[in-house]
């Protein structure tokens, strides 16, 4: 009878656990006017953690209006986003996680302070 329960044992020991995978997570830095990565690509239909950081000397924000649009989120981080405009801001110093599930397509980014994007700070999304 000993048997049984240690087979059982081994047996279930010998099977894997999968844990649930995470979202990717890339990282955007966010400088004097400009963007690191410049142009990111991202895989359609898969959860992915955008990291944003502020090492500029100042407010910027990534303003990606078409790109939030389409993106699934849920409520918390839709919150993230100031969904009226699509941008993430930041203060100086600042970072922000924003986890969502992007759509097809290519979109522009660009920072909506005066001047930055004339500055250079541009870029644009590749969600394929």
């Amino acid at each position: 009878m000993r048997v049984i329960p240690l087979a059982l044992a081994a047996l279930a020991l010998s099977v894997p656990v999968t844990a649930a995978e995470a979202p990717a997570r890339v990282t955007v830095t966010l400088a004097n006017f400009s963007f690191t990565p410049a142009d990111l690509h991202l895989h359609a239909g898969q959860p992915v953690t955008i990291h944003f950081v502020n090492d500029g000397s100042g407010g910027h924000d990534f303003t990606a209006a078409e790109f939030f649009a389409a993106a699934t989120m849920d409520a918390a981080n839709r919150a993230r986003v100031d969904g009226a405009k699509g941008r993430v801001s930041l203060g100086k110093g600042e970072s922000r996680d924003v986890t969502l599930t992007p759509r097809a397509g290519t979109y522009k980014v660009h920072c909506s302070h005066f001047m930055h994007s004339t500055m250079g700070m541009t870029g644009k999304l590749v969600v394929d």
